[in-house]
């Protein structure tokens, strides 16, 4: 006799318009230039997706230096240094740039409060290429990185009184909001973006997992291991009061044993896994359990990003 189990299904979850985007650039490269299409650094962090794009004819390089001159090259989801394209025009390659619309908000956001002479700090994670790309807008000492509420009482800047701050997209809301009241806290001056950094797509996601965690007995969350928005998701699963939360990138990844007894699950994808990945963890599901599936939805999304224009004309 097969057990009793309610999946929570989060709604929204899963791929968000700058992931959509950035995914539908690669495949119209390849249709319009033919395969090989070049891809600096995973166009979105997941291996399933990235395996996709190159069984189609995508190669991906970490550096532009990987890449021939006469072959298309796209740049990722997550945002370049400014330096990169600059090279890619100089060596005369035809390029596109996937970078997400809102992140590339916060690469203006950032320019415009350096021409007005302040000095920037970025909360982010050290070392993703999101912040990467942020902080490389700017010349170097331009933008100082913090990661956590330790870190502000450390900084070191140039005025107190000249300050501004922007954040990567994909952190969490709640540790975020610590770190700005920290900043506020001891430069009483500085500049905040005028809307949001965190984009609507990571918000969204945690706002869904704050409303499961408390009503499930372990949560998933379908997602890359270098995915920050869905790494973020686990720690906000947790926080929420559910003890079980776990990031797993199929369902091979599900540890069972440590499901044994419970009654309730939530399910929940990061911003960069696709849905084919959701509906396979439903389905090992039902094939242990006598599944319940509920969507716990809390928020509608229908925002959408067009293609760069190059894309959009003949070849």
């Amino acid at each position: 006799m097969t057990s009793a189990l309610t999946l929570y299904l989060a709604a929204p979850r899963g791929f968000c318009a700058g992931v959509d985007r950035a995914i539908k650039i690669v495949e119209m490269a390849l249709s319009k230039w033919g395969a090989p299409v070049y891809v600096r650094h995973e166009i979105v962090h997941n291996k399933y997706v990235v395996d996709d794009l190159r069984a189609k004819g995508a190669v991906f390089v970490e550096e532009l230096e990987d890449c021939p001159d006469d072959r298309p090259v796209i740049f990722s989801a997550h945002g370049v240094p400014k330096a990169v394209p600059a090279e890619a025009a100089r060596r005369e390659m035809i390029y596109v740039d996937a970078t997400c619309p809102l992140v590339s908000k916060v690469h203006i956001e950032a320019a415009r409060h350096s021409e007005n002479g302040l000095q920037m700090i970025m909360i982010g994670h050290a070392g993703h290429p999101e912040t990467v790309g942020t902080m490389g807008q700017l010349p170097d000492g331009e933008v100082l990185l913090v990661e956590t509420v330790e870190d502000v009482a450390h900084v070191q800047v140039r005025d107190p009184e000249r300050l501004a701050f922007v954040t990567q997209t994909t952190l969490s809301v709640d540790d975020t909001a610590e770190i700005v009241a920290a900043l506020q806290a001891r430069f009483p001056s500085i500049v905040g973006p005028h809307k949001e950094d965190i984009c609507y797509a990571t918000t969204n996601r945690q706002e869904a997992v704050k409303a499961i965690a408390p009503r499930a007995d372990a949560l998933l969350v379908v997602g890359a291991p270098n995915s920050s928005n869905s790494k973020r998701l686990v720690e906000v699963a947790r926080r929420a009061g559910c003890d079980y939360a776990q990031l797993v990138q199929r369902a091979a990844d599900i540890d069972w044993r440590a499901l044994e007894g419970v009654h309730s699950v939530g399910i929940t994808a990061g911003a960069s896994a696709p849905e084919v990945l959701i509906d396979e963890v439903v389905d090992a599901f039902r094939t242990r359990f006598d599944v319940t599936v509920e969507t716990v939805e809390t928020a509608e999304e229908n925002v959408e990003f067009k293609v760069p224009r190059v894309l959009r004309q003949p070849a």
